[in-house]
């Protein structure tokens, strides 16, 4: 059987397996705090399976903070280079994800990320914003950790765009802490992760999931995950602060790792 099929195969399989938990989930769950739990639970467990599909091994530094996602919940914030991210932070711990309104539409994309229990924004209209950050806060408030992507966008992985400071009220309206993950793909198939072969796995621009996905199936990554220290908040601290801090933080750590 050809590799790419298998890898296929094995990826549908595990497709199959969120699906059907997911609807007996929200089937046998009428409780809505309770609902997202379990989602985001199934979601971890599948993460980690997805991973192995991919051929993604993921080296995690400072894992002894793992620890801090077990204590308390944060707002977890990252780089975005590809989908694959929200496997390898799904595979951490069972986390909330923030997305696009426009992703919640995407056919098949959309029941995935619905069913994962993710939170949507529009992007586009600014008027809602106030209103969105009130419903995320309220579900930080019941004990979520939620992951945000501040760059608004998945990129090409040369650099981390600036930061959109918007969201990070979150934080401020929940009494959560940041804690920042930044995610490099260092190796493809083998090789440095360069301009000739970064678009395996980085996915951004124009680019539309179908042919990326098959060319991403059977090839080999290796991703370093760290896990940097949390930034604190307090009443006096002010949104923009926090999206500098945390840029700083990111763009560090993934020019270091580079």
């Amino acid at each position: 059987m050809p590799t790419k099929l298998r890898y296929l195969i094995w990826h549908l399989s595990i497709t199959v397996d969120f699906f059907v938990r997911a609807w007996l989930i929200k089937l046998f769950t009428k409780d809505q705090i309770k609902l997202r739990r379990r989602f985001i639970e199934n979601n971890h467990r599948v993460a980690k399976q997805y991973l192995k599909a991919f051929q993604i091994k993921c080296r995690i530094e400072n894992p002894d903070k793992l620890e801090l996602l077990k204590d308390k919940n944060y707002l977890v914030v990252g780089n975005h280079v590809s989908y694959t991210d929200i496997m390898v932070l799904s595979a951490l711990s069972p986390l909330v994800f923030i997305t696009s309104v426009e992703m919640s539409n995407a056919p098949f994309l959309g029941t995935v990320t619905r069913l994962g229990g993710s939170l949507f924004t529009d992007r586009k209209r600014f008027v809602s914003l106030p209103k969105e950050i009130e419903r995320f806060s309220e579900t930080a408030k019941e004990g979520f950790s939620i992951v945000l992507f501040p760059e608004g966008t998945s990129t090409d992985g040369t650099n981390l765009r600036p930061f959109r400071s918007s969201l990070f009220e979150i934080a401020l309206k929940a009494d959560l802490d940041i804690l920042p993950i930044c995610i490099n793909y260092v190796k493809i198939n083998g090789e440095p992760r360069s301009e000739a072969n970064r678009d395996l796995i980085c996915w951004y621009g124009d680019m539309t999931f179908a042919p990326h996905f098959w060319s991403l199936l059977g090839v080999p990554i290796e991703a370093v995950v760290t896990i940097l220290e949390p930034i604190t908040c307090s009443t006096r601290t002010k949104r923009q602060e926090l999206s500098d801090r945390a840029y700083g933080l990111l763009s560090e750590c993934y020019h270091r790792e580079s």
